[in-house]
C-alpha cells in the first residue's frame, strides 16, 4: 500500500507533497507476478526487453490519474509528480524511458508535435503496485527568449505539469536499455543524480525497498547522491529518508544542495564536492567489479566527476579514462545526461 502525501494538483498554488511508502507493497497477482518475472530477465537478454511498443504515430492513450507539485514554494521552478494509467498495456523495466506526445502542431514545421522522452520513476509494478500505472518526475520549463526576451514555456512539460485527473495522454514506448537497473541482488550501486535525473533511481530504490517481490530480494548497497539547488528543490526527501531509516545496512543518501552547502573550502557543494568527502571508499568501490555507476541529470555534472575521479585513480597509477571505458564495456558504467 502506498500512502500520498499533499494535493491532488498540477497547480502553482499546490503545496509541496511527496509520495511515501507507507509499508513495502505485495506483490502483484500470480497473473500478473508471472508476466513481470518473464519480463526482469531482460536483465540479462536484451531482446526481452519491451521497446518501442507504441510509436508516435499509434500510441497508446492513457489516462492522467495524479499530478502534484513536488518542491517548495522557494523552489527555483516548478517540478511535478505524475501519474498515468495504461493497464497494464504498457509494460517496462526499471531505468526506461517513456515518451508523451503533446497534443497540437510545432508551430515551426506545422506538423504534429513530436513525442518528448521522460524517465520512468516507478517500478515495473506501477506507484499503485498493480502494474497499470507509470510515474514520471516533471520540471515545468519556463524561460526567456535570449534574443527577444519574450517568455517561452516548454510545450511537452506544460502539457504534462497542466494535466488533471481523468486528462487523456498519449504515451510512446517504452524505450532504453543502457540505465536498465542491475539484477544482481548483491550489488552495489551507486547513483548520482541532479534534478530530476532522480527519476530512473526512485525505480531501482522502490524496487529494492518498497516491494515484496518472490524473484528480488536487495542484500547489496544502493548510494543515491542527489544534487539540487535548494533544500526547496530535493525530491522525494520524506520517502527516501524512510527507506534509509527502514534499511540502513543497505541505503546511503547523501544531498549536494548547491546554493546552501559548501565544503570545508567554501566552495559549493557539488555531486562531486560531496564525493570527495568520501574519496578512498569511493575509488574503491569503483574498482569493484560488483559495483555499478548510473548518472542521470544535467550533463553539466559530467566533468566535475571525471575530474575527481581523475585525481583519485592517479593515486593508484591507474587511467581513469580508460578505466571507464572498460568500466562501460563492463556495463557498470551508464550515462543518461541533457
Amino acid at each position: 500500500m502506498q500512502a500520498f502525501v499533499g494535493v491532488v494538483s498540477g497547480s502553482a498554488t499546490a503545496q509541496k507533497s511527496t509520495f511515501v511508502a507507507a509499508q513495502r507493497a505485495e506483490a502483484p497477482s500470480r497473473t500478473r507476478a508471472a508476466s513481470s518475472s518473464t519480463i526482469r530477465m531482460a536483465g540479462v537478454d536484451k531482446k526481452k526487453v519491451p521497446i518501442n511498443l507504441f510509436r508516435p504515430n499509434n500510441p497508446y492513450v492513457g489516462t492522467c490519474l495524479y499530478n502534484s507539485l513536488i518542491v517548495g514554494p522557494e523552489a527555483p521552478g516548478e517540478t511535478n509528480h505524475v501519474v498515468f494509467n495504461h493497464d497494464g498495456n504498457v509494460p517496462y523495466l526499471e531505468g526506461q524511458s517513456i515518451g508523451v506526445v503533446p497534443p497540437g502542431n510545432d508551430p515551426k514545421t506545422g506538423k504534429p508535435n513530436k513525442a518528448r522522452l521522460y524517465s520512468i520513476a516507478s517500478t515495473r509494478h506501477g506507484d499503485f503496485g498493480d502494474g497499470k500505472t507509470v510515474s514520471l518526475v516533471v520540471k515545468r520549463l519556463v524561460y526567456n527568449d535570449p534574443e527577444t526576451g519574450a517568455e517561452v514555456k516548454g510545450v511537452c512539460s506544460n502539457f504534462i505539469c497542466d494535466l488533471k485527473p481523468g486528462d487523456p495522454v498519449n504515451i510512446t514506448g517504452p524505450v532504453g536499455t543502457a540505465m536498465l537497473m542491475p539484477t544482481d541482488p548483491i550489488a552495489t550501486i551507486i547513483m548520482l543524480a541532479t534534478g530530476t535525473g532522480i527519476a530512473p533511481f526512485r525505480s531501482f530504490l522502490r524496487r529494492a525497498f518498497c516491494e515484496n517481490n518472490p524473484d528480488y530480494k536487495f542484500t547489496g548497497l544502493m548510494w543515491l547522491f542527489l544534487g539540487v539547488p535548494t533544500s526547496d528543490t530535493l525530491l522525494y526527501q520524506e520517502e527516501l529518508e524512510e527507506m534509509q531509516s527502514r534499511f540502513p545496512d543497505n541505503l546511503r543518501l547523501d544531498y549536494c544542495i548547491s546554493r546552501e552547502q559548501t565544503d570545508k573550502d567554501g566552495n559549493k557543494m557539488y555531486i562531486q564536492t560531496r564525493m570527495a568527502d568520501y574519496a578512498e571508499e569511493i575509488a574503491e568501490l569503483f574498482k569493484k567489479e560488483s559495483t555499478y555507476v548510473y548518472m542521470c541529470g544535467l550533463k553539466g555534472m559530467e566533468p566535475g566527476i571525471d575530474d575527481l575521479m581523475t585525481e583519485l585513480f592517479a593515486k593508484d597509477g591507474i587511467d581513469w579514462t580508460a578505466y571507464r571505458k572498460q568500466m562501460k564495456k563492463d556495463k557498470r558504467w551508464e550515462v543518461e545526461t541533457y
